[in-house]
């Protein structure tokens, strides 16, 4: 079986802002829908059309919405003397995933993308793994720049919600 390697890019960066405040302007710049209820009404629709007119009014300023959260700092932080703040954001779009996985059918391995949130000693670490890094060894500039478009909207995202 043929094994294709993958390096990914990764920005980062830590916010000038607490926790709370990062997550909370996050959680204001996505949609939250009702992923499951969601699902089926794009699996129903008849049309391309059909499904933007779903998925765009759940979607949230940044055009993007959340698909699941992990809070990650349950898990690392038991008995640990202190609170352990980390959460995983599984966000995106599904008319932005359709249009790469449409290019590049192993799209949909990476889409939605993880944010990761992570309070650390020095400050709180905003990281993403960059969808066009992802997609790059697949060679298709119609995914790429769907990719890069996505990239921006995410890096958006983060950079404004860490006060930067």
């Amino acid at each position: 079986m043929p094994v294709t390697t993958i390096s990914v890019e990764r920005f980062s960066l830590i916010a000038s802002r607490p926790f709370a405040d990062v997550l909370a302007a996050i959680e204001a710049a996505i949609g939250h829908p009702d992923v499951r209820q969601m699902s089926r009404n794009l699996g129903a629709a008849a049309s391309v059309a059909e499904m933007e007119a779903i998925a765009e009014p759940l979607a949230g300023p940044t055009g993007l919405m959340e698909f699941f959260r992990l809070n990650l700092g349950d898990v690392i932080g038991k008995e640990s003397p202190t609170p352990r703040r980390c959460v995983r954001l599984l966000v995106g779009n599904p008319i932005i995933m359709r249009s790469m996985a449409s290019h590049v059918p192993d799209a949909g391995s990476y889409a939605p993308v993880t944010v990761l949130i992570d309070e650390r000693t020095d400050g709180v670490h905003l990281s993403y793994d960059r969808m066009a890094s992802q997609l790059a060894p697949y060679g298709s500039a119609a995914a790429g720049e769907v990719a890069r478009d996505l990239d921006r909207k995410v890096e958006a995202l983060l950079t404004s919600a860490a006060g930067q």
